[in-house]
């Protein structure tokens, strides 16, 4: 049973950093996509960023370009998404997810994931 569990989400200031935790256990898929998620109260989910394992082209949404970043550890069943430039709006709680990797893209669409962290939640006060 494939388990994510995500941490480092707390509470900062805006123009803050913070760097959340992707752990995946009991991961067997050699090809798979790593993505971030998040959800504000009354908002849908939407996807943050998602790159390939052992890949080089990672998508982010508009809205956080330039101040996220998506990376892989040194293991594989470990990620990262480091958030730099935090604005308020970026309030929500976020969490990551994966699937299988069909190809050099992994766009972060939360119907095509199937595995889900329980996510953790990040304010940025103004």
């Amino acid at each position: 049973q494939v388990r994510l569990v995500e941490s480092g989400g707390g509470s900062v200031q805006a123009g803050g950093s913070l760097r959340l935790s992707c752990v995946a256990h009991d991961m067997f898929y050699d090809n798979y996509c790593m993505g971030w998620f998040r959800q504000a109260p009354g908002k849908e989910r939407e996807g943050v960023a998602g790159i390939l394992l052992g890949g080089h082209v990672p998508y982010y949404a508009d809205s956080v370009k330039g101040r996220f970043t998506i990376s892989q550890g040194g293991a594989k069943t470990i990620w990262y998404l480091q958030m730099d430039s935090l604005k308020p709006e970026d309030t929500a709680m976020y969490y990551c997810a994966a699937k299988l990797g069909r190809g050099d893209y992994c766009y972060p669409v939360v119907s095509q994931y199937n595995y889900w962290g329980q996510g953790t939640q990040v304010t940025v006060s103004s």
